[in-house]
């Protein structure tokens, strides 16, 4: 049992440019670009490294994500083990649409490569380059976020830290210390809970498809997607009262098979799960996404449904902002610039999340009624998939919106 001294106690004064708090994927990415442009920063997290790598997460890149790993110097096993798709499939009322990609944004793709493995990959990166991170730290506290030399304190293998810096991101996630140290008074929240939730299922399958399916069907939504050519993650629509160890994993493939068409559930491999876990969807934003010099960054801020695969892929357009602003900062003086990051990053956000909503509203089973809203979901679907209009719209959302300039 690890013993720490009391929260009062400071034992070791840091100092550092930019305090990172949480070692997510969204942290280390800030902190992989920041070190590559010689700004120095350290990351506090309160979980182990193999906590963190634990998680399980979303598998789909955004093609701007992609380059941000690129430029970051991360990109290396990902180009070679990611899968690029050019399209995915839209599957209902007992039919499969697919949608060109690349053939309605102008060669632009997105790419099938897990979470974990990039969280790994810039763990390794930081790890070999020497990058300040520490793990497992308890009673992370922000101070004096608007003054202009803010400070974190930390306990760590029985020692009490005071970090100072010039700039904190909180990239700590949605129960993270980060958005609870900004006065609630200044903060604005916006959100949508969806009255069901996602039960997913890893297994050591060949995936069913080489490309993603989303399934409406009138037994509730569905899911194909993967990690690898011999790895697949599946998901079914269930109600928010249902628990994992109701499902065994026989009970999962035969409904997950009731809600695919049937020339793709009879070809569906399956298998022994290696994790179970249900997921409730909901949207949230807060606003503004800054408090002095406190930047919030990820799901800090702002949670979509995962059925636009948008979560990861707006940490990073977050990081991406951030990066360039304190870049700029740093190295050109414009402090100007700081204002400008929550109403940069928000132009995107939610436009992500108006995508997201759309996508979980289309493709979800609301009522056990086929009601007056369920054939508004078929004719939405069949006039945007029957539209090149429409099927660009979709392309474009999917693939990434482009990033918002700072200036």
């Amino acid at each position: 049992m690890t013993t720490t001294s009391s929260p009062e106690r400071i034992d070791s004064e840091l100092t550092t440019q930019v305090a990172i708090i949480g070692a997510g994927p969204s942290g280390l990415l800030l902190g992989q670009l920041l070190s590559r442009a010689g700004i120095d920063n350290v990351i506090v997290e309160r979980k182990s490294g193999d906590y963190v790598l634990g998680r399980i997460r979303a598998g789909v890149l955004e093609q701007g994500m992609v380059d941000l790993l690129r430029e970051a110097g991360v990109s290396e096993r990902m180009d070679a083990e990611g899968l690029p798709h050019d399209g995915f499939e839209l599957a209902f009322d007992n039919r499969r649409v697919r949608v060109d990609l690349a053939g309605h944004t102008d060669g632009k793709q997105v790419m099938v490569y897990g979470q974990t493995e990039v969280t790994r990959d810039l763990m390794e990166a930081r790890e070999r380059e020497g990058g300040i991170s520490y793990y497992e730290a308890s009673d992370v506290t922000p101070h004096d976020l608007e003054s202009e030399s803010p400070s974190l304190t930390f306990q760590h293998e029985g020692k009490g830290y005071r970090l100072r810096c010039a700039y904190v991101a909180g990239c700590d996630g949605y129960h993270g210390v980060s958005r609870q140290s900004i006065p609630q008074e200044r903060l604005k929240t916006f959100e949508r809970v969806y009255p069901f939730g996602w039960l997913g299922l890893l297994s050591d399958t060949p995936p069913v498809t080489d490309e993603l399916i989303y399934a409406r069907h009138e037994r509730g939504f569905a899911l194909c997607s993967m990690r690898s050519e011999n790895r697949s993650r599946y998901y079914v629509q269930v109600g928010l009262d249902e628990k994992v160890e109701d499902w065994s994993d026989e009970r999962f493939w035969d409904e997950l098979k009731r809600r695919l068409p049937e020339d793709v559930a009879e070809t569906l491999v399956t298998g022994p799960s290696i994790e179970k876990s249900i997921a409730p969807l909901r949207s949230f934003v807060v606003e503004p996404m800054q408090y002095g010099r406190l930047f919030l960054v990820g799901d800090a801020a702002h949670i979509v449904p995962p059925t636009g695969a948008k979560g990861l892929n707006l940490a990073a357009s977050d990081v991406n902002t951030l990066y360039r602003l304190l870049v700029k900062v740093f190295n050109e003086g414009r402090s100007d610039l700081i204002p400008r990051y929550s109403e940069v990053c928000l132009k995107r956000i939610w436009k992500a999340e108006r995508f997201s909503w759309w996508m979980t509203s289309m493709l979800h089973r609301f009522s056990d009624e086929e009601d007056f809203e369920a054939r508004m979901q078929l004719a939405e679907l069949d006039y945007l998939t029957g539209s090149t209009a429409g099927l660009t719209t979709i392309a474009e959302n999917y693939v990434g919106l482009p990033y918002e300039p700072l200036e």
